[in-house]
């Protein structure tokens, strides 16, 4: 008895791996505590009361925090390209609901999505943050 036992735990200890679902490669962005309220009221956030728009906050996260309206809802992600060590070329640029990093491979992400466009071996996406629409204030935050 003691012996089945014994196979028992077994079986359940090598079905109980430590196997990490988290990819090695995604781990350049810190958690950076981020926690700002933006004023769709104002002229430099606007352009987010109509789909398919989006603005860069600075001053947040990694390389600051990238806004987008798609007409329902609002998506906030770090500014930062996950696939890339922090640099001065590897803050993204946002274009609508794409953003592109500003290195020489020039990786595209989908700003709806988080997910990289284009290039099929990036292996990141990007770092989501909540938002909480309450009137014309968005708050975006981790």
């Amino acid at each position: 008895m003691r012996f089945i036992y014994c196979i028992i735990c077994l079986c359940l200890l090598s079905t109980c791996s430590g196997n990490s679902e988290e990819d090695e490669n995604c781990k350049f962005l810190l958690n950076v505590a981020v926690n700002e309220t933006i004023n769709l009221s104002l002229p430099q956030y606007s352009q987010l009361q109509f789909p398919a728009n989006s603005v860069y906050i600075p001053n947040a996260g990694n390389a600051g925090v990238i806004v987008v309206s798609t007409g329902f809802d609002f998506f906030a992600w770090d500014a930062s390209d996950p696939n890339h060590v922090p640099s001065t070329c590897s803050a993204l640029v946002p274009s609508g609901v794409e953003a592109t990093c500003g290195c020489p491979d020039q990786n595209k992400y989908s700003l709806i999505t988080g997910a990289p466009l284009e290039n099929s071996s990036l292996r990141c996406s990007l770092k989501f943050y909540r938002v909480e629409k309450n009137g014309n204030n968005l708050t975006i935050f981790n």
